[in-house]
């Protein structure tokens, strides 16, 4: 595949750290733990006594100050205050989780005091906690996203491997800044010439050395050197086991942590175990879900939602056929061949947002495609018409692939649904996101669509197909929404 495109921001976090942004680098923002400790508290307690008061309940105040210590304490034990969880994306659904725990707890003290208040009004009272706390992380959360990318509250890692190794590790944290990584320096192990352009921190040698602390004493040298937080080892032939262990022993002793890139990418920590066997440490990765309930309730939710919203939409849909009809000569609706699942064709549906002959002039604009992809994309395309422009701003063009939807042909989520002449120039690992049903929304359409290069659309498709779960889908469905209000890359 082509190399992801890296932006200067990008670049320099894994560059050189001058004396400027040096100073920015440390810590998270010192109030991100009180205004989630102050939000969970005020979101819990605030409403149960107004609900409480109002239904006359005789001990309003003792059941908020219940509530809010319930709340905060179930985000403690689940250490959502942790330094390392704040700020962190973590969707709605781990809140939605705690808060039924919530629900629970709650409901026993119900029964064991015998308070009275009517049920659908005390869970009303505790819904502000749930949604003030998803607000709470949002803001953290963009918050901390903004800083990253501006190289503060990161980690300062060393980089420990054979050179091409290293080389890789470095080039893959310079190309994304969702994470806490910035690389300082660099240990090569061997010889090798680094391009990089990050200081090399020290080298050690290919073999290991007769000297038991000579690698020891180079990687602690190097870590004071640098002010590292963390040294990141790319394990290979030249650098594993006891080896390893005694610079992990080295690091230990010193109090600083020691990780180790297995060699794999995109694959979400829910397929992760970490088990032991004969004295080794076993990374086991499960593969992507595909069989169990999973899946039957995927189906479900796509086949009533597209039902549901079809049903409702009608109204909507009459209007848009309406102006597309006023708006320009030609049907309302535009059919066109598209690939699905494991490669089959299918019809999908969508309202007609260009002038008729749009396919012929396609050829004409070629020279004018913006997309460094296979896919073909213009900010100003001529031949979008008027009504078309809104359409494709609100998304609502897409509506009639409910249809598909219903049909089985499509699902609510999944990979962009690609044209034939696109698929025929994928490669083997394009071919991947045909593994499932396309959908009418996905991580490409929450990230950014159209703004995304072709590389980035497929890294997020793959991210979809291997780490694919019910609960991920209804997140991205969540999400979708919000995108389609923002309208970023939507053209």
């Amino acid at each position: 595949m082509r190399h992801v495109h890296v932006s200067a921001p990008q670049v320099a976090r894994s560059g050189p750290v001058t004396e400027v942004n040096r100073r920015g680098l440390g810590d998270k923002a010192r109030w991100y733990l009180p205004a989630a400790v102050t939000a969970d508290l005020v979101g819990a307690g605030v409403p149960v006594a107004l609900v409480f008061d109002a239904a006359q309940q005789a001990r309003p105040v003792y059941c908020a100050v219940a509530a809010a210590l319930a709340w905060t304490g179930i985000q403690a034990v689940r250490r959502r205050y942790a330094f390392r969880a704040l700020g962190e994306s973590r969707g709605v659904l781990p809140v939605l989780h705690d808060w039924l725990i919530l629900i629970g707890v709650l409901a026993v003290a119900r029964a064991a005091i015998e308070e009275s208040t009517p049920r659908l009004a005390a869970l009303g009272a505790l819904l502000p906690a749930l949604l003030i706390t998803v607000a709470c992380h949002k803001l953290t959360y963009r918050h901390l996203s903004a800083a990253r990318r501006e190289a503060q509250a990161v980690s300062r890692v060393l980089v420990v491997g054979e050179p091409g190794a290293a080389e890789s590790v470095i080039d893959h944290l310079a190309a994304r800044t969702d994470h806490p990584y910035v690389v300082v320096g660099v240990i090569p192990v061997g010889s090798g010439a680094l391009t990089s352009g990050v200081p090399e921190a020290a080298r050690i040698a290919g073999t290991m050395p007769e000297a038991a602390g000579e690698d020891a004493a180079a990687v602690l040298a190097a870590v004071a050197g640098h002010h590292a937080d963390l040294v990141l080892v790319a394990p290979g032939a030249r650098i594993a086991g006891e080896r390893l262990r005694r610079i992990a022993w080295a690091l230990h002793d010193q109090g600083l942590e020691l990780a180790v890139f297995p060699g794999l990418v995109e694959v979400s920590p829910k397929r992760l175990e970490t088990v032991s066997a004969g004295g080794l440490a076993v990374l086991r990765v499960a593969p992507p879900v595909s069989r169990g309930i999973q899946p039957v309730l995927k189906s479900v939710l796509d086949r009533a939602g597209a039902g549901l919203g079809l049903l409702v939409l009608a109204p909507v849909f009459l209007g848009i056929v309406a102006a597309i009809r006023l708006g320009s000569p030609g049907p309302a609706f535009y059919r066109q061949r598209r690939i699905g699942r494991d490669g089959e064709p299918f019809t999908m549906w969508k309202f007609r947002t260009m002038v008729v002959d749009a396919d012929r002039l396609k050829s004409e604009l070629a020279a004018a495609n913006e997309n460094d992809g296979h896919m073909f994309k213009m900010r100003r395309d001529p031949r979008i018409t008027r009504a078309g422009r809104l359409l494709r701003r609100t998304s609502l063009d897409e509506l009639p692939q409910l249809i598909n939807v219903l049909t089985g042909d499509m699902s609510l989520v999944g990979p962009r649904p690609p044209l034939p002449e696109e698929v025929a120039q994928y490669d083997e690992v394009e071919l991947r996101r045909l593994t499932v049903r396309p959908g009418m929304t996905g991580l490409w359409q929450i990230s950014g669509r159209s703004d995304l290069s072709w590389d980035e659309t497929i890294q997020l498709d793959l991210q979809y197909v291997d780490n694919w779960s019910f609960t991920s889908d209804v997140d991205v469905v969540a999400r979708t929404f919000r995108a389609v209000v923002d309208g970023r890359g939507a053209y």
